[in-house]
């Protein structure tokens, strides 16, 4: 059905602008008045050259609905499916007869002929060339098993019962119960990652495609029932990032939305940097709703990381400070407020029955789930716990926590600009300037245990989506 491409995000602005709204929507083109008479043109810039065209390219839909096995969705966005043959043919014999973007030629896109497609120009060209979002030609067709796309249903239906693909043409990296992420090289599955780019392309907007899918993966996240696997959503990425970009765009399905599969996805994009021994971070620009879920992430980790760092007591009660000759109470800890409320009064009663997961099994407690473990340095090094004695005799314990910007992000496996980003924006970035007034990444960062309460309750903190012990890597 044509060399379609690769789901990319459009270099828009500069890499180094932190998650900040401007870098998500990329710099402005400039004024489009024309000059005055006799002035010499201005010359611009190939961003902004490049800019232009793509605003001219997905100034509308080129489908209105697109039918997906049993959904019937609305697109959002332009995405440059190919001509058919068919098409290809009206257009020639009916030239620039549905206004400025009808006929073999595009104002402002420099192609050779309607069936060229031999150039990313040429592929938006072709797609561009279908105008109605109404009628018999605004629908598309596109087996939710392989992604082949058709401009007709009866094409359609005679294609989905000879259609045998069972699940993506990968393999499994992560099951919990029937939900199952695969990967998918883009140099072994050309056709199929082509489609997919074009389906998820109807949903995104900040993306170009290019041919060449080679250099990236596929993860695929689906659901199985007794026949097959479905298709939830999908994340790639490059092979090689010299920035270590652990994700180039994401899309969750719009009938699958606001379910948490897109926070799965995103964590599991970090667990892949984890475990190569990187510090990932998503491909720059973000969009909108890609910056509000990537903050959602990254406020969620921390907070998770500093429940842990303030609740609970280090391994080697040696290291305890006390104060009055009061001895250490390692063996006297009780749950703290923070873990007691995600894990319940276990010390007082009898622990109920836990919520069910997505595939029906019980869930482990919320420390099982957690990523940290208490044997790591960090958890020893960054804090140390002081009691101080009451009057009746009991003690009272602290956990005293000194940690740079620095030791934060490297413990959460998240960039240093990210993190900053995340704990200024929920109100946690206090930090102790130096001696000299300098401010940095070696700033002690002061953060109390009701502080990191205060900031869960307004965000809405979760446990994790995904299971670390459900990883096949």
């Amino acid at each position: 059905m044509g060399n379609n491409g690769t789901t990319r995000k459009r270099k828009r602005g500069s890499a180094d602008g932190e998650n900040s709204a401007a870098a998500s929507v990329g710099p402005s083109p400039g004024p489009s008045h024309a000059p005055a008479e006799g002035a010499a043109p201005q010359p611009i810039t190939e961003e902004e050259y490049d800019i232009q065209h793509h605003k001219q390219i997905t100034a509308r839909r080129n489908f209105d609905k697109v039918v997906f096995g049993q959904w019937q969705i609305k697109t959002w966005y332009f995405s440059p499916y190919p001509l058919t043959e068919s098409e290809a043919e009206d257009q020639v014999a009916a030239p620039s007869s549905h206004g400025p973007h009808s006929g073999s030629r595009i104002p402002g896109v420099s192609r050779s002929t309607i069936r060229s497609h031999g150039r990313t120009s040429d592929l938006l060209a072709g797609g561009l060339g279908r105008t109605n979002v109404t009628g018999e030609r605004s629908m598309l067709w596109v087996c939710d098993r392989c992604f082949k796309y058709m401009a007709d249903g009866i094409s359609w239906e005679i294609h989905v019962k000879k259609c045998t693909l069972k699940h993506p043409p990968g393999r499994k990296v992560y099951q919990r119960g029937a939900h199952i992420i695969w990967e998918v090289d883009g140099a072994k599955e050309k056709l199929y990652c082509q489609n997919l780019s074009l389906f998820g392309k109807l949903f995104i907007d900040i993306k170009t495609l290019f041919f060449d899918c080679d250099n990236f993966l596929f993860y695929i996240l689906t659901d199985a029932d007794s026949q097959r696997d479905h298709v939830l959503g999908f994340f790639s990425k490059e092979k090689v990032s010299f920035d270590d970009y652990n994700l180039a765009c994401i899309v969750v399905l719009p009938p699958y939305q606001k379910k948490g599969y897109g926070m799965l996805m995103i964590e599991f994009s970090y667990e892949l940097s984890r475990r190569a021994g990187r510090v990932g971070t998503p491909e720059r620009p973000l969009s909108d709703l890609g910056l509000r879920s990537y903050l959602t992430y990254w406020v969620s980790t921390l907070i998770r990381f500093f429940r842990r760092l303030l609740s609970v007591l280090p391994l080697d009660a040696a290291k305890m400070i006390t104060r009055g000759g009061v001895p250490d109470l390692a063996e006297a800890h009780t749950m703290s407020p923070a873990v007691e409320a995600e894990d319940g009064p276990q010390s007082r009663m009898k622990r109920r029955k836990s919520t069910k997961g997505w595939d029906g099994e019980e869930l482990a407690s919320a420390r099982a789930a957690d990523p940290y473990d208490d044997h790591d340095p960090v958890f020893t090094s960054l804090r140390t716990v002081e009691t101080t004695p009451n009057t009746d005799g009991s003690a009272t314990a602290h956990v005293v926590v000194r940690c740079t910007l620095k030791d934060i992000a490297r413990a959460t496996n998240l960039r240093i600009e990210d993190a900053a980003f995340a704990l200024n924006e929920c109100g946690l970035l206090i930090r102790r300037q130096k001696t000299d007034g300098s401010r940095g990444a070696d700033d002690t960062i002061t953060v109390s245990r009701e502080m990191v309460e205060t900031v869960a309750r307004e965000r809405n903190v979760k446990r994790m989506c995904m299971s670390l012990a459900h990883v096949l890597l």
